[in-house]
């Protein structure tokens, strides 16, 4: 089953190429305000439509509510909406059946599900199945919106360019300045590298790959469950399950590791009245709980799989070795349109934890 989420229970269906994808939430407490168009405006983010340089599938991704709503408000019940495949092309997917294309879940889905699963556009392990993800990522936020938690995403980097991001600027700009250019980078002219390093994977038929930053604001202290879903353990559930996530780091991450404790320990400060600490390498997480610093997190994501380029692989059929070059519409670079998947992911995680901890706005 694809669900995920303890008081929050999120479960995510459809297939690349069925009739539909969507979410169905249990949970959502009575009375909360969504708003149908923020949660429309969340899905023309990830769409690639507008797009210069992100696949030419054109989906309208029009929001339907099948329940759970009435008059603005969650009604109780459980949640279920989906949005409609329309621009469905089967054919390019035919020969996938007995070549596995390299990168993708391919091989391992027909051994555990056999030939006739249907993976037509990568089927249920297809990037299309973030819609239902981004769908709930706006149910989380507007749980989290009466306790003043906010967060935002953006492209870090894209290949070997690197975006210069200020940790004083508030998240209103931050996402400002992301939403201002088509890779989601809140540095401008790291931004326009980034597009060209995009074209020019493109033009060479190839893909590349980046880092999506995502910062929480505004969180209670000592939300987290202690040793298995501690805010590390959950965030990491939830993100991992995003197609293409392959590397998470919080805070200082990796960097952590070449830093000695001197260095990494995040001394407590008293601003204002409020006990905070002087850095944060911790990434906002101490013991698995929120210290009530930004919760900071960075996702690798892998370079589109699907490229233009030959490559190797085998035919299931017969057990030996052939080349396949991979056709169908696809990104040069997931990257940009991951940014409020990825978000998406930390909102729901969080509301759930919240509603877990039994924390009151």
């Amino acid at each position: 089953m694809m669900e995920f989420g303890t008081r929050l229970r999120v479960a995510v269906f459809g297939s690349s190429h069925g009739p539909e994808v969507g979410v169905t939430i249990e949970g959502i407490p009575a009375g909360t305000v969504l708003d149908l168009r923020q949660i429309q405006s969340a899905l023309d983010r990830r769409r690639p439509v507008g797009r210069r340089l992100a696949t030419k599938r054109r989906e309208e991704d029009r929001l339907v509510i099948d329940r759970g709503v009435a008059d603005g408000r969650a009604d109780g019940s459980a949640f279920r909406a989906h949005v409609r495949n329309e621009d469905v092309q089967r054919a390019p997917y035919d020969r996938l059946r007995t070549t596995p294309r390299p990168g993708h879940a391919d091989y391992p889905a027909r051994i555990r599900y056999g030939p006739d699963a249907d993976l037509s556009g990568g089927g249920i392990f297809s990037g299309r199945m973030t819609v239902g993800l981004v769908i709930a990522g706006e149910v989380g936020r507007a749980i989290l919106r009466p306790f003043g938690v906010d967060t935002v995403a953006y492209t870090r980097s894209i290949g070997p360019v690197e975006a210069e991001i200020d940790e004083r600027l508030s998240l209103d700009e931050l996402r400002r300045r992301a939403g201002a250019n088509e890779v989601g980078c809140p540095d401008a002219v790291a931004a326009t590298r980034m597009e060209a390093e995009i074209g020019r994977a493109r033009r060479e038929g190839d893909s590349v790959g980046g880092v999506v930053e995502v910062r929480t604001e505004g969180l209670p202290v000592g939300v987290g469950e202690p040793f298995f879903d501690s805010v590390e353990s959950v965030l990491a559930h939830a993100v991992f399950s995003v197609p293409a996530v392959k590397a998470l780091e919080f805070g200082a991450g990796f960097a952590g590791a070449r830093m000695r404790g001197s260095e990494h320990n995040d001394p407590f400060i008293v601003v204002d009245g409020t006990i905070r600490t002087a850095t944060n390498h911790a990434g906002g997480i101490l013991g698995g709980l929120t210290t009530g610093m930004p919760v900071v997190l960075r996702a690798a994501v892998k370079p589109t799989s699907s490229i233009a380029r030959r490559q190797r692989t085998v035919d299931l059929a017969t057990r030996t070795e052939t080349e396949i070059v991979v056709t169908g519409r696809h990104d040069p670079c997931i990257v940009p349109r991951a940014v409020v998947v990825l978000e998406s992911a930390v909102e729901f995680s969080f509301a759930d934890l919240l509603l877990r901890g039994g924390f009151r706005p």
